[in-house]
């Protein structure tokens, strides 16, 4: 079958895509490709896919190293979802489980231990790590999380933070007191990853923007904003 059969327009250009363990049947993820995804993932036999809060296709795997070697690719009867069959390298989950679906709703509980080789902020990054874990707070009790607090709170309270720590940052650059610096430092880097993930926006385009702008004068780079 060729992938133009594929109905592309129905999500505006992004299917969703099951990725299943080939060997097992158990399922890993839902994810989304784009057609140039898709083109890679046939390419290379390795998954590819498009991340909506990344905007842009990545190797699954590209940081951690737990990459998806595809067996089989199957398409649905309305030629609009892909099933992944896969062997899975590590874990598929960026909490350092096998399967991103392990939490039970009828439950109310995990169904599936983190695996305790994997070591998530190594092969994710701290900023990753800290992003995604402020996501999965996102709608915890309010009453026990800090995170839940300001994202369930009003936006403002929400900035406010963002300029306090900004003021206490400054001042502590202004008293060359080193210690304090890096820790205000890391107290604003808190706050904005919360209000990034406010807006369901991931650090890794902040990164793409920065390396953008790696080779262009500052001044270059404000008129290219006009």
């Amino acid at each position: 079958m060729s992938i133009e059969k594929i109905d592309w327009d129905k999500m505006d250009g992004l299917i969703p895509v099951v990725t299943q363990e080939a060997t097992t049947g158990q399922v890993l993820m839902l994810a989304y490709m784009d057609k140039q995804a898709l083109e890679l993932t046939i390419e290379t036999n390795i998954a590819h896919y498009f991340s909506r809060s990344k905007q842009r296709i990545w190797k699954k795997g590209e940081s951690s190293g737990h990459t998806q070697e595809v067996v089989d690719i199957l398409v649905d009867c309305d030629d609009d979802t892909i099933l992944l069959k896969v062997n899975q390298t590590g874990v598929a989950c960026h909490t350092g489980r096998k399967s991103c679906f392990f939490t039970s709703i009828k439950e109310g509980q995990n169904k599936e231990v983190l695996d305790v080789e994997v070591d998530t902020t190594t092969a994710y990054g701290v900023v990753d790590t800290l992003y995604h874990t402020i996501l999965e707070k996102k709608n915890d009790d309010p009453k026990t999380s800090y995170t839940a607090k300001l994202l369930q709170g009003k936006e403002n309270s929400m900035l406010k933070k963002i300029v306090e720590e900004s003021g206490e940052f400054t001042f502590a650059i202004k008293d060359n007191d080193e210690e304090e610096i890096i820790y205000e430092a890391a107290d604003i880097t808190y706050h904005v990853l919360v209000a990034l993930a406010s807006k369901n926006i991931s650090p890794d385009r902040v990164k793409q923007e920065l390396a953008r702008r790696f080779g262009m004068s500052g001044i270059e780079e404000k008129n290219s904003r006009k």
